[in-house]
């Protein structure tokens, strides 16, 4: 059985008790025409300079970023997935918060260049060349204070490995078992030193959006007034056309794309 893919929306009020012509931001996917209740909708105003960054997946970064580990004067971030959809957010809402080193990881060499370019990574970690944690030990030699995980499996290892004491590690994601094709997306496991956590305080912790009902109004007030200043950037990869979606999350999954997946009617 086949349905439309689940997921955040931009429409424009054609009929129907709102406002025509009003933008709505809905959760009924890709389609090029949708039929939620009233109560489905939220109206979108002028909080953001352009209505995608509404699309944005920052709010979990900054959720994440200013409820559970904070980010002092002076803190090594590290993200993992960085080139993604919360990645290439959450490395500008660290420097914007105040991080003294945002380091990455991602895929492929011409991302990892895009990051340090366009998005103001200091340096970046390639999946799948020599070992993550030798390669945190040289782009990070003082150690990391903060994590922000998109992905776990070896990645988180080698985070956990490089903590400094103290470190803060928040889970926003789990795309090593979510794209694994032996786990079906139902489990993520990693292999993590606990007698490290243990002796060096680090602590950890996921995070998830629904528990925090109070970051997203918060999010957008601040996401608005970084865009309108030039500090931050909303990094998607646009596929234009419907005809042209169904190839959007196999590409996504892929790592053929940079930042969200934005599908353009």
């Amino acid at each position: 059985m086949c349905d439309t893919l689940f997921g955040p929306a931009i429409g424009e009020v054609v009929d129907g008790p709102l406002e025509k012509g009003r933008l709505v931001l809905h959760l009924q996917g890709w389609r090029e025409y949708a039929t939620p209740a009233v109560t489905e909708c939220r109206l979108l105003d002028d909080v953001l300079p352009d209505p995608v960054g509404h699309l944005a997946q920052g709010s979990a970064a900054y959720g994440a970023l200013t409820r559970l580990t904070g980010v002092r004067e002076g803190d090594t971030v590290f993200v993992t997935g960085a080139a993604g959809a919360v990645g290439t957010m959450a490395g500008q809402i660290a420097r914007m918060l105040g991080a003294a080193r945002v380091v990455g990881s991602t895929g492929s060499p011409d991302k990892a260049r895009r990051l340090e370019r366009e998005l103001g990574y200091d340096a970046t970690v390639l999946r799948g060349a020599v070992p993550i944690d030798r390669q945190l030990a040289r782009v990070a030699p003082d150690g990391i204070d903060i994590v922000l995980d998109t992905v776990g499996g070896e990645q988180l290892t080698a985070a956990v490995h490089a903590a400094n004491h103290g470190a803060r590690i928040a889970l926003v994601g789990a795309l090593d078992g979510q794209l694994s094709p032996e786990r079906a997306g139902g489990s993520a496991p990693a292999v993590l030193d606990t007698f490290r956590l243990l002796t060096r305080g680090v602590t950890i912790a996921g995070y998830s959006g629904v528990d925090r009902p109070d970051v997203e109004a918060e999010w957008e007030s601040r996401f608005g007034e970084w865009l309108r200043a030039g500090d931050v950037h909303f990094p998607y990869t646009p596929v234009r056309g419907m005809k042209h979606a169904p190839g959007a999350l196999p590409a996504l999954i892929a790592g053929r794309s940079f930042g969200a997946s934005i599908v353009e009617l």
